[in-house]
């Protein structure tokens, strides 16, 4: 498999419907190529849903993204790595890990992307059917 890639795969806050600050940072730095999908599965932790590689059957849906300038994708990653907790202070958790992954667009194109997978424990919490996590936390609020 490779090990590097120009593209991002988000499927939970960093998706363009948050319109955090995250996103408006990701926007920056990369382009959206479209929504697309990987394998994985969607669990709900009570407080937050998230993603793993877990291997249930199911899809996640998310948007892939293409860096702009691929002579800033170090630097970027750092900054998205930081954001996501991958390299907490002592005595910190780390909740993240980030992989590459082989996404699928809505062409049938399979392109390899980064993504950020929850690292935790998820045994007894519930699967969310819905493949989108925007979908599920608009009908979880409503």
């Amino acid at each position: 498999m490779q090990t590097h890639s120009h593209f991002l795969f988000v499927y939970g806050s960093l998706l363009s419907g948050f319109k955090s600050p995250a996103y408006e940072y990701i926007s920056k730095y990369f382009r959206l190529r479209g929504t697309a999908t990987v394998k994985g599965t969607i669990y709900d932790m009570g407080t937050f849903p998230v993603g793993t590689s877990n291997d249930t059957g199911r899809i996640i849906r998310g948007e892939l993204y293409e860096i702009r300038n691929p002579k800033e994708l170090s630097f970027i990653l750092a900054q998205l790595d930081d954001y996501e907790g991958l390299y907490p202070d002592d005595g910190e958790d780390i909740y993240y890990k980030r992989e590459l992954v082989t996404t699928t667009t809505e062409a049938g194109d399979e392109v390899i992307a980064w993504i950020y997978w929850y690292n935790k424990d998820v045994t007894g919490k519930p699967i969310i059917e819905s493949e989108n996590m925007m979908d599920y936390l608009e009908r979880k609020q409503s």
